[in-house]
């Protein structure tokens, strides 16, 4: 196509087939958190849509690439599309990190007194406003039960009957999987940007090498992230557990979603590099993958700091 033309796609099916996934896995997930038998089956047929979706999706671009409909106006539209993408990404977790920063920094404060709060000891007296503490109740007792309810979301700094404090590193030490995992996907990032370096130049061996490199340390990812999910919950570490357990399984569970999604498109970006879709200046398929995976690790180590270090 010529430079003076502009490709406009026909319609297409996929976004509604996409809101249908997106539904269904959420649909799901509430399900499987309020205990309903089936909520962990529909939750998995909305991610089998999904992975359906992205592959038709990326299928049908890839096929108008190689036959030569996209030009640089096309490319350039992709490019201030990714990035207005990522930029809506990056809004999506400042969102739940304002929350996390409002509940550590003013919410808690004020319970514990902050600002001439004086209704805190009438409401409990033995609360403390200490961001690293959480209650671990005894299964079955009075407490837990009311807890469980949802009615109680405090942090006993003395323990009351039935519950035993606890901090967040009692439960997941940030120098155990959590540092492991930052350590695989910093090497993740290191070697998706050699695969990039040695597209440019042309080595297409190493490219296959270091993808398959980056996809085995994203999926390493994830199968800790879930090993440490199966420790915190053993452990007590809930989203009962007060706020701490919900913004904790809120921004890891996003982040790990999104980590997924990374690893469906570096394997589908390894395809096209097998089958020779992109040169050394033709690529942007896979400089927009590139992108994502670098923001995922930056969410990560904000992630590392803030929800496991401090």
């Amino acid at each position: 196509m010529s430079e003076q033309e502009y490709y406009v796609p026909d319609g297409t099916y996929w976004p509604i087939i996409g809101s249908i996934g997106v539904s269904t896995l959420f649909v799901g997930f509430a399900n499987q958190m309020h205990g309903v038998e089936w909520g962990g089956s529909v939750m998995a047929l909305g991610f089998a849509i999904m992975v359906f979706m992205m592959f038709g999706w990326f299928g049908q671009v890839v096929n108008e690439s190689t036959n030569g409909i996209y030009n640089k106006q096309v490319d350039r539209s992709f490019r201030w599309g990714m990035s207005w993408f990522i930029f809506s990404e990056v809004m999506f977790f400042a969102a739940f990190f304002g929350a996390l920063f409002y509940a550590r920094q003013l919410s808690v404060p004020w319970l514990g007194g902050a600002d001439n709060n004086i209704f805190t000891p009438d409401l409990w007296n033995a609360f403390s406003a200490s961001w690293h503490q959480m209650a671990f109740l005894a299964p079955g007792s009075v407490t837990d039960t009311v807890l469980q309810s949802g009615t109680v979301m405090s942090f006993p700094a003395v323990p009351a009957t039935g519950i035993e404090t606890a901090t967040p590193a009692m439960v997941v030490d940030p120098w155990g999987l959590p540092a492991l995992n930052t350590a695989l996907l910093l090497a993740s990032g290191v070697t998706l940007t050699f695969a990039h370096h040695a597209l440019r130049s042309g080595h297409r061996n190493l490219i296959v090498g270091w993808l398959v490199a980056t996809i085995a340390l994203g999926a390493a990812f994830l199968g800790f992230q879930i090993m440490e999910y199966g420790h915190a919950y053993h452990d007590g570490l809930k989203l009962t557990s007060g706020i701490y357990g919900s913004t904790f399984y809120m921004l890891t569970g996003f982040h790990g979603f999104h980590v997924t999604v990374g690893v469906i498109m570096l394997t589908v970006i390894l395809f096209r590099v097998q089958k020779g879709h992109f040169d050394a200046d033709n690529h942007f398929g896979f400089e927009g993958v590139a992108w994502y995976w670098h923001f995922v690790d930056v969410v990560w180590l904000g992630l590392f700091v803030f929800v496991y270090w401090l």
